[in-house]
């Protein structure tokens, strides 16, 4: 882990922001860990360490001096529940409703598709009921990389006799076969089987394949009427549409047969108990709600949800990603959670409950020039964000940025060249001085005790915020929004569980977790009977017209961004990925028949092109993949890519771009 580093030598900040600006990721986050708060006044070319007490002073006076209004609040999913909190009341407080979290770049299409079909927007499932499935769907994810722990769950389900369903583009080797380390005998063997299936569709095609996945399954008259008329809505509308899709058009839009899908529906017309797992291969497409809508879809067919061992599971990234939402680090409360937590709290929060600025627009309101002062806890938003270019240039135009991390990374070189820039170092969460919450994709809750203590200046992010908190109350219109309230209450993380525990449902056993050291499932998320949390209890099914993503005469080929298996979220932690035998990231992979009709070989330097950009000096790689598809890393893909977003999550696009291919030639 990069938070088990010595800090940064203070000399190292004698050279200029150019200079730290030529770093790889890999280098800056590698370099150590932050150990002194940092300061850049917007004319200056470098950084400089400064005390603590002035660089909260000038954090609090850059949000004193502006409009609310003119401010963003962002939170990455690695911070803790506490912090949170307390970071979305502040904003709220202060009157600024732009309040956001990397869950806008991630799984936002999840939430939004889940709460159309099911009411809630989370896994329906716990980590037990995939002990006793005996098909489990991996759509659109690669857990082989990023999540290792669910490749023993697809492990476990096929040594019972079950399937494994994977739908991705690219046939990932850690999919087919995992070598479990724990196990001698699938070291020896080279791996153990993980996927049954297979299915290859083209990149942006899932409306199609689930359409045809659930059009084959009435076609088997595999349907739980039963269960459909019971507990569903709107079943007729979707099937009148799917009876509306001819084969030869499914087969069309996403490049499968009739044959192939036909083959994976009977074996879901067999399964007893499903689980489907999907990752941002399906919510990173203008049609992300609509994939999430269709994967639902084809669950409630055949009534795989409502009962233990069937279900849907969001294959979430960040470890606290979903309890940073589930708190309310989000542009909109629900009503009554914004009722009771002025109540309760005795304050006022002057923007009401209109809703704020999602992460993508709160960037595109700093490239206009409408943002004065940001707050960045956590994360990587320049590199995690589309668009490269016009990302840096955005965030270059924010008056003042106060960034909250434990390491350097991008966004502390790129876009920080004209503004005010405060680096302030935190605590890793074992490093927190008071126990602190996370919620895994599970919907469980956790107590992480923290105590150790690594780096002497490095601070909590509750202590960060509680102190500006105090300054900012200096200001005669957030004294008055404060009331009697008072921020410093919560240097007692047990009286912020207690306040949480009394606003946000479901959370009510958090109050004395840290005393009961009882943790929990978040109340009615888990979904082991057909009663969902619809209005009237029902689940809905979505007729989702066709929707296809298709590349263009000038950008030929379809790119989808991808992560390697040393990488979490935007750290690089390794250069290589073994499993698809990249020796470092300047790569893109190509189908190997493409590559013969374009007459090159493994090695040869080429470059991707789009509308917004070019990666240059790329290595080509075959690779198992459609033809006219082509893959590359995130986040240095980036470059290549637009703000086309999903209009319902506002989630960007990342892996449907449509790119050209530029041989040496043409490079040269």
């Amino acid at each position: 882990s990069t938070d088990i580093q010595q800090p940064i030598p203070l000399e190292v900040f004698q050279h200029s922001l150019e200079e730290f600006k030529q770093l790889s990721a890999h280098e800056l986050e590698h370099m150590g860990r932050l150990g002194t708060p940092l300061y850049k006044s917007a004319a200056a070319e470098r950084y400089s360490p400064i005390d603590w007490d002035t660089a909260l002073q000038r954090a609090a006076n850059a949000f004193a001096r502006t409009q609310a209004s003119r401010s963003f609040f962002y939170s990455s999913g690695r911070s803790s529940n506490e912090a949170g909190f307390v970071l979305q009341l502040l904003a709220r407080v202060y009157g600024s409703n732009n309040v956001n979290n990397c869950s806008y770049y991630c799984h936002q299409a999840t939430g939004v598709g889940l709460a159309n079909t099911i009411g809630s927007g989370t896994a329906t499932v716990e980590l037990a009921d995939l002990d006793a499935c005996d098909t489990i769907f991996v759509i659109g994810a690669n857990p082989a990389s990023n999540h290792p722990r669910f490749i023993h769950k697809l492990k476990a389900c096929r040594d019972r006799g079950g399937h494994v369903i994977v739908i991705n583009p690219a046939r990932e080797p850690g999919l087919v076969k995992f070598a479990l380390p724990k196990s001698a005998r699938s070291l020896i063997a080279g791996g153990s089987e993980i996927a049954s299936h297979y299915l290859q569709p083209q990149i942006g095609s899932d409306v199609a394949v689930l359409h045809g996945l659930a059009k084959a399954t009435l076609e088997l008259g595999a349907e739980d009427r039963q269960f459909i008329e019971k507990h569903c809505n709107d079943f007729g509308a979707l099937r009148k549409l799917l009876e509306s899709l001819s084969w030869p058009g499914i087969e069309q839009a996403c490049g499968l047969g009739k044959s192939e899908i036909f083959e994976v529906a009977r074996v879901y017309a067999r399964a007893e108990n499903a689980v489907f797992a999907w990752g941002m291969g399906i919510t990173h497409h203008a049609s992300g709600v609509a994939n999430v809508e269709c994967i639902s879809n084809l669950a409630l067919l055949r009534g795989m949800l409502g009962a233990p061992s069937r279900g849907l599971l969001p294959l979430r990234g960040h470890s606290n990603v979903q309890g940073i939402g589930t708190i309310g680090v989000k542009p909109v409360l629900a009503s009554a959670v914004f009722e009771k937590m002025q109540s309760s709290l005795g304050v006022d929060m002057p923007a009401g409950n209109e809703t704020g600025m999602d992460t993508l627009a709160c960037l595109e309101a700093a490239a206009s020039g409408n943002i004065d002062a940001a707050l960045i806890m956590g994360g990587n938003l320049y590199a995690g964000s589309p668009n490269a270019k016009w990302a840096e240039a955005a965030l270059d135009a924010i008056g003042c940025k106060v960034f909250l991390t434990t390491t350097l990374n991008k966004s502390h070189v790129c876009g920080v060249g004209n503004g005010e820039v405060l680096i302030l170092p935190v605590a890793a969460r074992d490093e927190e001085p008071q126990p602190t919450t996370q919620e895994s994709m599970f919907n469980f809750v956790r107590l992480s005790d923290g105590g150790i203590k690594r780096i002497a200046q490095a601070r909590s992010e509750i202590d960060v915020l509680v102190d500006i908190a105090r300054r900012l109350s200096a200001n005669e219109h957030f004294k008055k929004n404060l009331g009697e309230f008072d921020f410093s209450v919560f240097s007692s993380r047990s009286n912020i569980r207690e306040t949480i525990a009394r606003v946000i449902p479901g959370m009510q056993a958090l109050a004395d977790i840290d005393v009961a050291k009882r943790e929990f499932h978040v109340q009615n998320r888990i979904r082991h009977t057909p009663v969902f949390a619809t209005a009237d209890q029902r689940a809905n099914f979505i007729a989702q017209p066709m929707q296809v993503f298709q590349s263009s005469n000038e950008f030929p080929y379809k790119l989808m961004s991808v992560r390697s298996e040393g990488q979490f979220n935007s750290i690089i932690y390794e250069q290589q990925d073994s499993y698809r035998g990249a020796v470092h990231r300047q790569v893109v992979f190509l189908n190997r028949e493409d590559m013969r009709q374009l007459g090159i070989s493994n090695g040869a330097i080429v470059a991707l092109r789009s509308a917004y950009g070019r990666m240059p000096d790329l290595r080509a790689q075959g690779f198992d993949l459609p033809r006219g598809n082509v893959m590359a890393y995130y986040p240095e893909a980036n470059i290549l890519i637009g703000t086309e977003r999903d209009a319902r999550s506002q989630t960007p696009a990342f892996k449907s771009v449509s790119v050209a291919l530029e041989l040496a030639d043409a490079v040269a």
